[in-house]
């Protein structure tokens, strides 16, 4: 019998990564000379992958957008424990939905090899089946692609298949999929 699928958002949904992904961007903005950005303001540039996180917190500044974006990349991956923590609650949760039989993946716009680590950091990497991410899904959200793979991988039906965010790009990827999705109200995205 197939169980359902539930296909996690990373970033605002089960972890808090706001000061690490602040932290990334303004070690940026330093590199550059560009004064620090409060954490409020990045953290509204997130969700829609690290290209325009990078692009829109560096707007009006005359940099290499992709020398910048790489430059994130080393920063993040070296303070991407710093500070982010789980959401209360949802180690416990992801234990008893795996144990329950349910069918779990994680999909974020953030790096595939981020998500790795930071789900292998706090040991529940082994509950998801599939963690899909930017330079391992064949697009990212807001488009269905990265939902489409997980459910080819696994088998699942659209009618099986649920999406969990707390972004607009989580909701419209959903919508274009075909499968059923739930907003997370105490995360950092936007409805949109």
């Amino acid at each position: 019998m197939l169980r359902n699928l539930l296909i996690f958002d990373l970033d605002g949904t089960l972890i808090d990564s706001r000061r690490d992904l602040a932290t990334a961007i303004n070690l940026v903005r330093g590199h550059y000379g560009l004064q620090p950005l409060p954490t409020a303001t990045v953290t509204r540039y997130v969700g829609d992958g690290i290209h325009n996180l990078v692009k829109r917190s560096l707007e009006g500044a005359d940099v290499d957008i992709v020398e910048a974006v790489g430059l994130q990349r080393q920063f993040y991956r070296e303070h991407m424990h710093d500070a982010t923590v789980l959401y209360p609650g949802v180690e416990t949760g992801l234990r008893e939905l795996h144990r329950r039989g349910y069918t779990l993946a994680a999909a974020s716009n953030k790096a595939a090899e981020f998500c790795e680590r930071i789900l292998e950091h706090f040991k529940v990497r082994d509950l998801f089946v599939h963690v899909a991410g930017d330079g391992r899904s064949p697009e990212l959200k807001p488009r269905p692609g990265m939902f489409l793979d997980i459910m080819q991988r696994t088998g699942a039906s659209a009618d099986l298949a649920w999406a969990i965010g707390d972004n607009h790009t989580d909701i419209e990827a959903a919508r274009r999929a075909g499968i059923r999705s739930v907003f997370i109200t105490y995360g950092f995205g936007s409805v949109g």
